[in-house]
């Protein structure tokens, strides 16, 4: 996450060509301002706190990097400003196309809805949560494409500290609140985030408990968005897939499956009384 991500040939985890066209840009960019200094790549290195490999990486478009990479390397480089314009772009391709275009709908949208059933939802993640859950992921993923992922999802969840947030709805299965992911300590820093976001006006968080007889969402998560324009749109995420749902009986269904979810399950005074317990007896 702070530090630019590297990906061997054939292991990269951009899959995509305007993302490694970026990459690539920037790199010359950044050779082109160094040679035209005069300095090594070991003195850039040195001066702006990397080693000569990191630098070397960056300028062939083999490793992404971080923004202070840029500003520190355009105020030693005395690039006046062409450097450190290229942070945003720079920072969009740090992350993997699907988290790119999820958090585009989701900058757009008026109303967030989610039911997740086996972990905590991404935009309710701490970033350690988050890192251990990437830790986990089989094959497993290098420290680089950890942070990455780390990165993004950290960056989508801006959405709800902005100026005009979309209102956010939340339904977590019980589980999600019990399962140790990362140990004890990061589970109850979680359960502790929790009852924090759930604080926030336009945020509603709801328990589903595992003794329910009925349930609506037996059929996996749930996400629907909408969007300014009144649009509404389904986001599936599977195994090795995601994809988003346009067709409106889909997204019909979606939406009544989420109204029944949202019945069935503990209100939000119930679930903040709820989160609290479980967070005493972890």
């Amino acid at each position: 996450m702070e530090d630019g991500t590297e990906h061997p040939p054939g292991g990269a985890a951009w899959d995509e060509d305007d993302t490694a066209a970026v990459v690539r840009t920037v790199g010359k960019l950044v050779k082109l301002c160094r040679e035209r200094s005069g300095m090594t790549q070991a003195e850039l290195g040195a001066a702006i706190g990397y080693s000569l490999e990191q630098v070397s990486s960056v300028e062939r478009g083999r490793r992404v990097p971080k923004p202070e990479f840029l500003s520190k390397a355009d105020e030693v480089l005395h690039a006046d400003g062409l450097l450190t314009a290229l942070q945003k772009d720079v920072a969009e391709a740090r992350y993997p196309k699907k988290v790119r275009d999820l958090a585009k709908l989701e900058a757009d949208a008026v109303e967030l809805g989610a039911y997740s059933n086996h972990n905590m939802h991404g935009l309710l993640q701490t970033e350690e949560y988050a890192r251990a859950l990437y830790g986990m992921r089989w094959p497993a993923f290098s420290e680089e494409q950890i942070d990455q992922h780390v990165s993004a999802r950290m960056a989508r969840q801006e959405v709800i500290r902005r100026s005009q947030p979309p209102t956010l709805t939340f339904i977590q299965e019980e589980v999600t609140l019990r399962r140790p992911i990362g140990g004890s300590m990061v589970l109850r820093r979680q359960l502790e985030h929790l009852l924090e976001v759930g604080r926030l006006r336009h945020v509603s968080i709801q328990l589903m408990p595992t003794g329910r007889e009925e349930h609506a969402g037996m059929a996996g998560e749930i996400r629907l968005i909408r969007l300014s324009d009144g649009t509404t749109l389904g986001h599936s995420e599977a195994q090795l897939s995601s994809r988003v749902i346009s067709t409106p009986k889909d997204v019909h269904i979606l939406e009544m499956r989420y109204g029944f979810l949202r019945a069935q399950a503990l209100s939000p005074r119930e679930s903040v009384s709820a989160i609290e317990k479980i967070l005493g007896e972890t």
